[in-house]
């Protein structure tokens, strides 16, 4: 398994659900996705499922039987692991986001004042 694969699933599992593209997925489908829903979860099935795809094309036969208990055990840790990064990496992008926020208005403090003066407004 190559760490920088594994960095992407988990910025891609948290940056999907953080930019709101899962919420906009469920009202579209009208259907609500419990383990696509959480950042968490979604990093560690995600994980999970690209240790055991590395798994199987990797190995075969005997060579797979012996190795799968070992590997396993470290593949649920790795992706338990990833899924409490994801709880961090969420806390990084809303605090990004908040910064982003705030220097906005500190660069284009009439913007939003703007708009709401506008005709038809």
């Amino acid at each position: 398994m190559d760490w920088t694969d594994i960095a992407a699933i988990v910025f891609f599992c948290t940056t999907v659900n953080h930019l709101g593209l899962i919420s906009a997925m469920e009202s579209a489908i009208k259907r609500r996705l419990w383990i696509v829903d959480c950042p968490r979860c979604l990093t560690f099935w995600g994980v999970l499922a690209y240790g055991l795809a590395h798994l199987m094309t990797s190995m075969s036969g005997d060579g797979l039987s012996a190795a799968l208990p070992s590997f396993l055990l470290r593949l649920l840790a790795i992706s338990i692991l990833c899924s409490y990064l994801a709880v961090w990496l969420e806390l990084l992008e809303g605090t990004i986001d908040k910064l982003y926020d705030y220097v906005y208005r500190k660069i284009y403090p009439a913007a939003d004042t703007a708009d709401a003066d506008a005709p038809g407004a």
